[in-house]
């Protein structure tokens, strides 16, 4: 039986993973992994053209469905808002197995050339997790509720990867003084909005607001959380 895409890129995976914490995603880790694999290397580079950058890409896509999977199978309901979203960021650090595989991602990602891959991977976790805890927006908030959270979640893993406490409980002590200071955001703007004198000064930017509307979604997207432009 022929393997699929998705075996074939873990195959690969699996074998880069004990190399990335030496040389990084990196053109040798992904000949080793070619090596290691038995993966003819044709094919290895049919389906990750950019070599080690989409077999680090494939590392956090793999890192988001275990989260996925994680949520779905734990009753949210009852939870407040910033207590899911505390709990899915947790969730999602906590089903990494190699921490220093996502150090060497960080870096790699940093990389102006490699930066709108990074940024667009962040991108998607968050819209998975405001998707999983049950966001119904379909307006500008679908983009600032995604856009807050991947600050939150960015600055909780560069933290997560500096944290050696005990269960790494600095981290989730950071991770809810982060979304507190959001939450005081957002008391902020409901005030601005509610405020009857600054109604009329509000009025264009809320009316061009009101005209944002998020993407559409394919019904049949072969991964949770993939977009597509609203025609």
């Amino acid at each position: 039986m022929t393997d699929t895409t998705e075996e074939i890129t873990d195959k690969l995976l699996d074998a880069a993973l004990s190399h990335v914490p030496f040389d990084g995603w990196s053109e040798a880790s992904f000949r080793a992994a070619i090596a290691e694999s038995g993966v003819p290397e044709t094919v290895a580079r049919a389906i990750c053209p950019r070599g080690a950058v989409d077999l680090a890409l494939a590392f956090h896509a793999r890192g988001d469905r275990a989260m996925l999977d994680r949520l779905r199978a734990t009753d949210l309901d009852g939870m407040k808002i910033r207590d899911k979203i505390a709990f899915a960021i947790r969730t999602r650090l906590e089903v990494i197995e190699d921490r220093e595989a996502v150090r060497r991602g960080v870096t790699l990602f940093a990389l102006p050339n490699h930066a709108a891959d990074g940024a667009r991977a962040v991108w998607g976790t968050c819209d998975l997790i405001w998707t999983a805890i049950g966001d119904k927006s379909d307006d500008v908030n679908w983009y600032t509720k995604r856009a807050t959270l991947s600050g939150v979640y960015s600055s909780t893993v560069l933290y997560w990867l500096g944290d050696d406490s005990l269960d790494h409980q600095a981290t989730w002590d950071f991770l809810d003084r982060r979304i507190s200071d959001v939450m005081l955001f957002e008391k902020f703007k409901a005030q601005v909005n509610g405020n009857p004198l600054l109604k009329p000064f509000l009025a264009g930017p809320n009316w061009l607001a009101s005209q944002i509307k998020a993407p559409s979604r394919m019904p049949d997207m072969a991964f949770p959380g993939q977009l597509t432009q609203r025609r």
